[in-house]
């Protein structure tokens, strides 16, 4: 038993650190390509075969069902966070279209800032309300030249399993614009690489699309959220925590990416 256990804990350092160095090979061209490449779609395009090239490289077959559910139209997606592989993930998994809305303090993170500079994600000071509602119309006039939008409601991961509260500028930004809501469930990648963690296991990632939520069937932000909510939970393999954090702002809200 002891044997077996010391040969599983070498097994998922070996892996670990192999990932480690794929996610260095993988990042370094690709920072590269994206300091010189013209054009937002471009470099979005650059990210997502990137991105794609990481978790094959690293034999994480990525299952994503209801692809054929993006609408064409702008569009908001919300998925559920359970680990620093879900940005990742989403950026394998969704068309190079989408802004990804992350809080201000990436901006300043080395290497991830940058990329999220240059794909033209959106940071938002969760602190000043000025600034939330200047991203907010930022974010409706990208929607209005095609751009679609990308949050992780929660806000936040811990390792504790279950949906967190979430935040309502998601749902405030899908209503006011009057675009289709689509809920995302990401499985396995808590498994893969959970909170407090520095070394992924090996394993699986599946994303599964919801079918869209018309954002006219709702008279509130609140109700389209308690709508996304339950379609999220019914796919999702882990309890549901809570369904409002109280500190909620209707200006969409920044999250980790």
């Amino acid at each position: 038993m002891e044997a077996t256990a010391t040969t599983g804990a070498r097994k998922r350092l070996g892996y670990g650190l192999y990932s480690w160095l794929v996610l260095v090979a993988v990042s370094i061209p690709a920072l590269l390509l994206l300091l010189v490449t013209p054009g937002r779609p471009t470099r979005r395009r650059i990210t997502r075969f990137f991105a794609r090239a990481f978790f094959l490289l690293t034999a994480t077959p990525v299952r994503v069902e209801g692809a054929p559910r993006l609408p064409r139209r702008p569009c908001v997606v919300i998925a559920n966070h359970a680990s620093y592989l879900d940005g990742i993930a989403l950026t394998a998994a969704l068309p190079p279209n989408f802004t990804f809305v992350v809080k201000k303090e990436m901006a300043s993170t080395p290497f991830a800032g940058f990329l999220l500079r240059r794909i033209g994600s959106e940071f938002v000071d969760r602190r000043s309300d000025n600034h939330r509602h200047n991203a907010a119309r930022r974010l409706f006039k990208a929607a209005g030249t095609g751009d679609s939008l990308a949050f992780f409601p929660e806000g936040t991961f811990t390792k504790e399993p279950g949906l967190r509260p979430f935040k309502l500028g998601a749902f405030a930004a899908a209503w006011r614009g009057r675009l289709p809501l689509l809920p995302v469930v990401i499985r396995g990648a808590r498994r893969k690489l959970p909170a407090n963690t520095w070394l992924p296991a090996p394993g699986p990632i599946a994303i599964t699309i919801c079918p869209p939520i018309a954002s006219d069937d709702h008279q509130s932000a609140a109700s389209l959220m308690a709508a996304a909510r339950a379609a999220m939970l019914s796919e999702l393999d882990e309890p549901d925590l809570g369904l409002l954090d109280a500190s909620a702002d209707p200006a969409p809200l920044a999250v980790d990416p």
